[in-house]
């Protein structure tokens, strides 16, 4: 897909990632639309603020009415709560879910018809490397991350036919608020994933593997998961009546 002259709507585009990814569209000849449940926030110079909220469906069909030139929807909005799924609060395991799953899904809803009648486009959901690796502590966003890859996949067949193509970004640790606690030396530069992420929309590229994590966690995949002893389990190996035979 041609940036230049594309006419983008790049949701969570107030900071961070979706930031970035708004000022290197402008750069390359994109109009852009910088979707932000608060637009005064919105501070891209180029960008049109957009009022959205992925939660909310009346604004999410109000800012489809409004951006009604777009060609390609960047799904970036997504929230870490640090939810496990066991012990952790339901209620943020719930509000995860509604952001990071259901908000792509029905943003690209309403918006699917909106790029189809354009002539056709792009989507990019913003997805981790915990799609693929589901790290107890992180259970409720990994679990989010791995429906909106199932999303990804299943409406890219959907859509194709209707002449847009859906990608995945696979990030790991990405230098933005959500990972102010990792080292630096662990984070890749928010600009630098956008820039790959723009090219692999520019290449039709399904999958944008944008890190050595990613790639790492990806080809992972193919190996057979090992099991971990449960606390029973580990009683009877260790204790001496298991050794008597």
């Amino acid at each position: 897909m041609e940036l230049k002259n594309a006419v983008a709507v790049v949701t969570g585009a107030n900071r961070g990632f979706g930031r970035q990814l708004a000022a290197q569209l402008v750069e390359r000849g994109a109009k852009v639309y910088g979707a932000a449940r608060r637009p005064e926030t919105v501070d891209v110079p180029g960008v049109v603020p957009l009022r959205l909220d992925v939660t909310d469906e009346a604004s999410i069909r109000e800012a489809a009415r409004v951006a009604s030139d777009a060609t390609l929807l960047i799904n970036n909005a997504g929230i870490s709560t640090g939810a496990s799924l066991i012990g952790g609060d339901v209620a943020e395991v719930r509000r995860e879910m509604e952001t990071n799953f259901f908000g792509p899904l029905a943003v690209t809803r309403s918006f699917a018809p909106v790029i189809e009648g354009n002539g056709g486009g792009a989507v990019l959901n913003v997805l981790s490397a915990l799609s693929w690796l589901h790290p107890a502590g992180l259970g409720s966003y990994a679990a989010s991350k791995a429906a909106a890859w199932a999303l990804t996949g299943a409406t890219r067949d959907e859509l194709a036919p209707r002449g847009i193509a859906v990608s995945a970004l696979h990030v790991g640790y990405m230098d933005t608020d959500m990972a102010a606690g990792v080292p630096a030396d662990q984070k890749a530069a928010a600009a630098d994933v956008a820039a790959q992420a723009l090219h692999g929309i520019e290449t039709g590229l399904p999958e944008i593997l944008a890190d050595e994590t990613s790639r790492q966690v990806k080809q992972s995949l193919s190996a057979a998961p090992q099991p971990k002893p449960t606390r029973s389990a580990a009683r009877t190996v260790t204790s001496p009546a298991s050794r008597r035979n």
